[in-house]
């Protein structure tokens, strides 16, 4: 079996030759385009590796095409409003939309709308599930971010208005960006604002494990896989990397590791076993740090002219993609920050992001195994809107679905 190919894929604000292109990472082959409107930031999605899904700039519609099919025209999905960002379930299972300050959450396998979410107070600028769909986090214009548990919120009572597991509330300013790292409700979250700093959360306890001040607004924010480095873009056009393996991540606070030869694995939690420092408590001041652009040059990859708008890391750590509103998307190598390809685009990037291209995108036989449903605008039960179905049992069983008549149990 061939290894899994890694693709860009990439819009732009402009939309004249394209609405997404996906290409080879390291040729820069160009693989695949989509046609039909204009992605929004935040607002580029893969469903269940079947389907690629765009929030319309402006517009209240999601355009859906299927992955392999890349002359058909987009399907649509309408919404009650322009949706600000947009993200799906890695299990395929719920998509979710910012609609103003609102949350909407559908269920895929049948389109229903299953609750919508109004805890924010002004516009939702990005959504994120954590790798086992177990939960999803909201970041707004509000300055909040949001960390909601998917079955506290689908279990709710009607009567209840459901509310988040936390609430971060540090930032002063707009949220731009967030990144979602591994292990599910023990993940790690790094967010970015306009108030010039990252802060990386850990979602279990809800705590602020480490704050670090930038001297320019922050736009977008990734780490590799291994969680060794944060990358952050700068509203000026710089791309800053932070070094996590040099920090100590404990539940009581996190502080630098004096010891050069520590045992412990980089990136990871250390315990009182791996470094003498394990036990000691925080100092004030030690969840906060300074990047100091001068004293880290060597952290600093330029080459773009204006502000960053999305950055993603490879597989193997080894390379990072940025967009930018300068109209280009570059790939450089991490280890020696040199830029070793640019790609230019017709407007202002607003999606960039690295993925393994599903075996779907690259087949031309392939087919979705479950066609898309009719999404509703209106919550199910709703006395207005959308048609509800009337006089069955729906059972629910992962993306299917079984409804048996009334009637046919009372007479089975």
């Amino acid at each position: 079996m061939a290894a899994p190919i890694e693709v860009a894929v990439c819009t732009d604000s402009s939309a004249q030759l394209w609405s997404c292109v996906v290409w080879e990472l390291h040729s820069g082959a160009n693989l695949l385009t989509y046609r039909g409107g204009q992605a929004g930031p935040r607002g580029l999605t893969l469903l269940n590796g079947e389907y690629l899904l765009a929030a319309q700039l402006g517009k209240n519609y999601i355009s859906a095409w299927e992955v392999q099919r890349k002359d058909q025209l987009q399907q649509k999905i309408m919404c009650p409003g322009p949706v600000t960002c947009l993200t799906t379930s890695p299990n395929g299972l719920y998509m979710l939309a910012g609609i103003a300050e609102s949350i909407y959450l559908w269920e895929v396998s049948t389109g229903n709308l299953l609750v919508i979410l109004s805890r924010h107070y002004q516009d939702i600028s990005c959504l994120r599930f954590t790798g086992d769909s177990s939960h999803f986090l909201s970041g707004g214009k509000d300055c909040l971010v949001l960390v909601w548990s998917l079955c506290s919120v689908l279990q709710v009572d009607s009567s209840r208005t459901p509310a988040p597991r936390h609430v971060w509330s540090r930032h002063t300013l707009p949220i731009t960006d967030m990144h979602c790292g591994f292990g599910g409700p023990l993940a790690r979250v790094a967010t970015a604002s306009l108030d010039q700093t990252v802060k990386l959360w850990e979602v279990s306890s809800g705590e602020l494990l480490l704050s670090v001040l930038f001297d320019v607004g922050i736009m977008a924010v990734t780490m590799d896989l291994a969680e060794h480095h944060m990358f952050c873009g700068g509203s000026e056009g710089s791309i800053f990397q932070v070094d996590l393996c040099a920090w100590v991540f404990e539940p009581t606070g996190l502080f630098p590791c004096p010891t050069p030869q520590c045992p412990g694995p980089p990136g990871l939690r250390y315990s009182s076993a791996l470094c003498s420092l394990a036990s000691r408590p925080p100092q004030p001041g030690q969840r906060e740090k300074s990047f100091q652009s001068e004293q880290d040059s060597g952290k600093v990859f330029k080459g773009h002219r204006n502000q960053v708008t999305c950055l993603s890391v490879s597989t193997d750590g080894s390379v990072l993609l940025s967009g930018s509103h300068d109209e280009t998307v570059r790939v450089w190598d991490i280890q020696s920050k040199q830029c070793i390809r640019t790609v230019t685009l017709k407007g202002p990037v607003t999606n960039a992001f690295v993925m393994l291209a599903p075996v779907s995108m690259l087949s031309s036989d392939f087919r979705p195994r479950l066609p898309l449903p009719h999404f509703n605008r209106h919550l199910l039960g709703a006395e207005h809107g959308d048609e509800q179905r009337r006089g069955g049992l729906t059972l629910r069983l992962g993306l299917h679905q079984q409804s048996c008549n009334r009637q046919q149990i009372q007479g089975g």
